[in-house]
Formats: structure tokens, C-alpha cells, sequence
């Protein structure tokens, strides 16, 4: 055989090996990429099924008057309603506070109507939001049992960040509060003021639950209320967007 043909031939199977080393390469990665994308969805369908599941405990628990808003988007997700619910089920608190209303308010609104005790005082800077979630109380029936308070963001003079004015909260102790607000887009650690304008409300025995715990600026501000307030004992809650409780075991003075 000539060598020009040999040689020919060489050419060729190298080429075929060089573009054969190629493909594998490239269907390696596809394969990597089909995995993690199976695996993502494996996860996003196991969250989904835990937000039915808890969505479905909730409307047994609650037996509500009507259907609940949405929980989508920025609304608590059903796991966290499901902790709160529960939560003032077990301890029956007398004074619940909010930052934030929502459907919150009207789980917790519709939680002391069965405990046959209780009222939800939510913070709310936005009044279009407050004057939804009223309507969603009256739609319940729960009016007597949860009051939004108009509560517009301005600097506090102690923190030197917003936070709500005009709190309208009884003198009483706080034996719930919910932390879900203000947004966390409006300044660094948003929902650090709660502590020191709230906690020393608390009763021994309050509990403080922080949600959106997945991000670096909830989980840094729950770090520093430790650290300012060593009366605090945390226990973390599973959670689609992370959470915790904080129980107030000692006085409440800052370190």
C-alpha cells in the first residue's frame, strides 16, 4: 500500500479519534448538566409537596371560613404559617405582634378565635397592604380578633435605620412576635430594629420567630440579637425560606 494512502488513512482515524474524544466530552457535560437539573428538580418537587402538605394541615387545623390568600411570591410560605399556627395553638399567647401583616395576621387572627384567647397586633407601612389584609379579616370574621396598625417607615433615632412609627401596641407584654418585615431590600440587616425596639416588650417565656432565614442578612441579624440579648435561646425550624424561634428565657436587657 502506498504510504501516501497509509498515511491517508492515519490522518482520518485520528481525526475520527479526535472528534469521538470531542463527543464524549461534550455528552460527559450534557450528562452532568441532565443530573443536576434532575436533582433541582427533584428538590423543587419535594418543596412543593411539603408546601401542599402544610397548606393542607393548615385548612385542618383552622377550618376557615373561607379559602386563605395566596402563599406565593412574598407572602409567608405554608411551612411558616404551619410553625406560627401551631406555635399559639400549644402556648396560647395573650399578645401577638407582627411586623408585616398578611396572611400571617389571618392565621394567627383565626388561631386565637379557636384558642378562645389572643390578639394579633401587625405592623404595616404600606397601606394598601394593610387595607387588604383587613379586608381578608372581615372576610373571615376575625376582626375582633387582629388589629393592622398603620405604621409608616421612618429613621429610628436609635438604630439610624427605618423602622415602623406610630406603634399603637397595648402596654402589655409581648408573649409572640413575628418577624417579617420590614423588606429586606429597604437597608442592611432591615430587621435588626425589632430587638432593640421590641424585645424588651417581651414576656420570660416570649417567643421571637424570624423568617427568610436563608439569607446572609436575616442570619447575621439573629447572630447580633444573640450577642446583644444573652437572655435568647434559638432553636432553628425547617423551612422553604429558613427560619427560627427565639425564646426569651431571662429579662431582656441588652448586653
Amino acid at each position: 500500500m502506498p504510504n501516501a494512502l497509509l498515511l491517508a488513512i492515519f490522518v482520518v482515524l485520528v481525526a475520527n479519534l479526535a472528534v469521538s474524544a470531542l463527543l464524549l466530552r461534550k455528552v460527559r457535560r450534557l450528562d452532568k448538566r441532565t443530573w443536576s437539573w434532575a436533582q433541582e428538580q427533584s428538590r423543587a418537587f419535594d418543596n412543593n409537596y411539603r408546601q401542599m402538605e402544610s397548606l393542607l394541615a393548615l385548612y385542618a387545623e383552622l377550618r376557615p371560613a373561607a379559602s386563605l390568600p395566596g402563599t406565593r411570591g412574598w407572602a409567608a410560605s405554608p411551612d411558616f404559617l404551619l410553625h406560627i399556627v401551631r406555635a399559639a395553638n400549644e402556648h396560647k399567647p395573650a399578645v401577638i405582634v407582627e411586623c408585616s401583616c398578611g396572611t400571617s395576621t389571618l392565621v394567627l387572627a383565626r388561631a386565637c378565635q379557636l384558642n378562645g384567647i389572643g390578639h394579633v397586633y401587625s405592623l404595616e407601612h404600606e397601606p394598601q397592604f394593610a387595607e387588604i389584609t383587613r379586608g381578608h379579616l372581615r372576610r373571615h370574621g376575625l376582626d375582633a380578633w387582629a388589629t393592622v396598625l398603620d405604621a409608616p417607615l421612618a429613621t429610628s433615632p436609635l438604630t439610624q435605620t427605618p423602622w415602623y412609627t406610630n406603634l399603637a401596641l397595648p402596654n402589655q407584654p409581648i408573649d409572640m412576635l413575628i418577624v417579617d418585615g420590614p423588606p429586606g431590600a429597604l437597608a442592611p440587616h432591615a430587621r435588626h430594629p425589632a430587638g432593640p425596639h421590641l424585645f424588651d416588650r417581651l414576656a420570660r417565656g416570649g417567643r421571637i420567630y424570624m423568617d427568610d432565614m436563608v439569607r446572609a442578612s436575616e442570619q447575621e441579624t439573629v447572630m447580633r440579637w444573640l450577642q446583644e440579648f444573652p437572655g435568647l435561646q434559638r432553636t432553628d425550624l425547617p423551612a422553604e425560606k429558613g427560619a427560627c424561634v427565639l425564646r426569651m428565657t431571662g429579662q431582656a436587657a441588652r448586653a
